[in-house]
């Protein structure tokens, strides 16, 4: 059971790290002018004060492969991991109203470019599988908006006054929390539900596997801030 549940997560935060990325195509710029680009955006401004040598990595592969006249989802899915990696770590010790709001957001995302297509959806929870998005051309300004700053603020928060530090009473009482709602989810769905431990075998599924990934999450968000947090940090913890 508590593979099922950490396979899940795994794969829908994995498109969190997508909305940096607005500017790909618009313009092939010198590493200097992608900077200027990308400043706009709050998250990267915390990764530029908080891990200058990832910031630095991360231009320097865009040049690259910009120079190599790569696409832009191939870029997007060579960047992504890395900042995904960042935030999962930010995620253990950012405190709890900034966990349950930065996955919160995702979903909203989720369900928002599902309205586009399942296919969409299924890319965007499931980039290794079949090929990233680019939620930027999907989603509404104001969205996106609220998605990066979301990502920044928990960012910030994780090293702030209020940092949160993970016990080992906070895991056992997570995987506590989410035991009911995995039961309730496999009798809801039964074999499919493998589906999001292998999205590979989810071809012509791709609805039912987007809607069950939002009916995980709507569940988990539905507990207690501090109990959703826990089960989210858990989770997401199996990726470092």
């Amino acid at each position: 059971m508590k593979k099922t549940w950490i396979s899940t997560v795994i794969v829908v935060v994995a498109a969190a790290a997508v909305a940096f990325w607005v500017f790909f195509d618009r313009q092939r710029a010198p590493e200097a002018q992608i900077d200027t680009a990308l400043n706009a955006m709050p998250a990267w401004q915390v990764i530029k004060e908080q891990e200058p040598v990832l910031h630095q990595r991360i231009l320097d592969q865009m040049a690259a492969l910009q120079k190599a006249g790569e696409p832009e989802q191939q870029i997007i899915d060579t960047i992504q991991p890395q900042i995904l990696h960042l935030q999962m770590s930010r995620l253990q010790n950012a405190p709890d109203a900034n966990v349950v709001n930065y996955m919160t957001i995702n979903m909203e995302q989720t369900a928002a470019i599902q309205k586009v297509s399942d296919d969409a959806c299924f890319r965007f929870l499931y980039p290794t599988v079949k090929g990233g998005v680019n939620p930027m051309r999907m989603l509404d300004k104001d969205l996106m908006t609220r998605r990066m700053q979301a990502d920044a603020d928990m960012m910030r928060a994780a090293y702030g006054k209020n940092r949160h530090t993970v016990t080992p009473a906070e895991r056992e009482a997570a995987v506590e929390d989410v035991r009911p709602i995995m039961k309730a989810l496999a009798d809801k769905y039964g074999e499919d539900i493998q589906l999001l431990q292998m999205p590979e075998k989810a071809a012509g599924k791709e609805k039912l596997s987007c809607d069950m990934v939002q009916e995980m999450w709507a569940k988990v968000l539905a507990l207690p801030e501090q109990k959703a947090a826990g089960v989210i940090r858990l989770a997401v913890s199996e990726l470092d």
